[in-house]
């Protein structure tokens, strides 16, 4: 599916290692999860690809515990923030689906 741009946030509202999520496309839940990682901004659609569901359990809650991945709390597959590669789960080896970042 081909998006069209959209604006997230000021750079500035992106914390280093938290994951936040958008809903550009005004669809009513959020649709983008981006964050800073390692100074560098990642967005992500928020879709697991193992079943094509949203991965927080609330608001803004994408990160593990240790901060260190990506978490789909549906079924805990882990997916590195800088590449959005499952490391962890049933989709080990999909990835994340990568969004244009333009700042």
């Amino acid at each position: 599916m081909d998006l069209e741009p959209a604006y997230l946030c000021h750079l500035n509202q992106l914390e280093e290692g938290h994951a936040k999520g958008f809903d550009p496309w005004l669809e009513g839940r959020d649709t983008v999860v981006a964050l800073q990682w390692r100074g560098e901004v990642r967005a992500y659609r928020n879709l697991c690809p193992h079943l094509d569901v949203a991965m927080q359990y609330r608001k803004d809650k994408f990160m593990s515990g240790d901060g260190k991945h990506i978490v789909c709390f549906a079924h805990g597959a882990l997916f590195r923030p800088d590449d959005g590669e499952c490391v962890l789960g049933p989709c080990l080896g999909q990835s994340l689906q990568a969004l244009a970042v333009i700042q």
